[in-house]
């Protein structure tokens, strides 16, 4: 019996708005992305004894995924992010100390034996805390599957050192635009004041972070404009034929979806270039619903379709 999935490690978390509580988190968005078109997957996080972490699990139950990896803490809250709504987007509050913060090392590690993994994606949000870090690590350490790494950086949530030793972990890593600036400004000494790079020196200095960090490849998100791919080999693909949305209600999730779709893509054995403009093409139609997971599973009926 096959049982080859994609291990997903990380925050699972509620966002507290002020009147409605979202479960999310990006690692918890890809999971139940890839659960959702069927993917085999195998989450592992931590959450609370609290009304926030049966929330987790009705998710976990909802998309059909197993609970092997969702641990349970008998002291600490499940992650919470709270959420004000202002006229020119949202500010976020990341509470500390929270369950995902200490995802203990043995379970994770046998929850991982019980499956075979084909990738590990994780972030840098749990690797706030040495507990977690640490469960990652060994993680990393047990298996020869690819390293995708979702930087996803949060203010006030890291330092340049867990940055470093995460991109050392990596095989592939996804960065935005704003992460790729965070990126030279360390390892380049591009100052937040100079002026941007010309397309040829961002080619290069992105093919100088595939060489200085041992990467597989390095992908840069674009929103609206797509993505663009660098490889190891020098190979460039650069994916900007993807229509935008009719019309975006927030963008919340959107990395978290071209993720998922990278990752099943990797998983289901497509080309390439299909692939990422897939991903590109999810990423686009998960902005014109509201929130990072639709709430109707039939919204992925027509993708299963298109892309079988």
């Amino acid at each position: 019996m096959d049982n080859t999935a994609t291990v997903v490690f990380g925050e699972a978390l509620v966002d507290d708005f002020a009147t409605e509580q979202v479960v999310g988190g990006a690692p918890f968005n890809v999971a139940r992305h890839l659960a959702a078109f069927m993917a085999p997957q195998l989450m592992i996080t931590r959450v609370g004894a609290d009304r926030n972490g049966e929330s987790v699990r009705a998710e976990f139950e909802r998309f059909a995924m197993s609970q092997a990896g969702l641990q349970r803490d008998a002291i600490e809250e499940t992650g919470r992010v709270l959420v004000e709504r202002l006229a020119k987007g949202h500010r976020f509050v990341i509470v500390p100390n929270q369950a995902y913060d200490y995802i203990e090392r043995e379970a994770a590690l046998a929850a991982m034996a019980s499956v075979t993994p084909s990738a590990i994606y994780f972030g840098t949000l749990a690797q706030r805390s040495e507990r977690s870090r640490g469960t990652l690590q060994a993680l990393l350490s047990a298996t020869q599957a690819t390293r995708f790494l979702d930087l996803n950086l949060r203010e006030g949530q890291y330092g340049e050192r867990t940055v470093f030793h995460a991109l050392h972990a990596a095989d592939i890593v996804k960065v935005n635009e704003e992460e790729l600036q965070a990126l030279f400004q360390w390892y380049f000494q591009l100052g937040p004041n100079d002026p941007p790079l010309a397309p040829n020196e961002t080619r290069s200095a992105c093919a100088g972070l595939l060489k200085m960090f041992g990467l597989q490849a390095l992908i840069v998100t674009l929103g609206h404009r797509g993505s663009v791919y660098f490889g190891r080999d020098g190979a460039t693909i650069d994916t900007r034929d993807t229509p935008a949305p009719p019309f975006v209600i927030d963008t919340v999730g959107a990395g978290d979806a071209f993720s998922a779709i990278f990752l099943l893509g990797r998983a289901r054995g497509w080309p390439l270039d299909v692939t990422l403009t897939r991903a590109n093409e999810f990423a686009g139609a998960i902005c014109a619903v509201t929130g990072a997971v639709p709430r109707d599973l039939g919204f992925y009926d027509k993708w299963m379709s298109r892309w079988r």
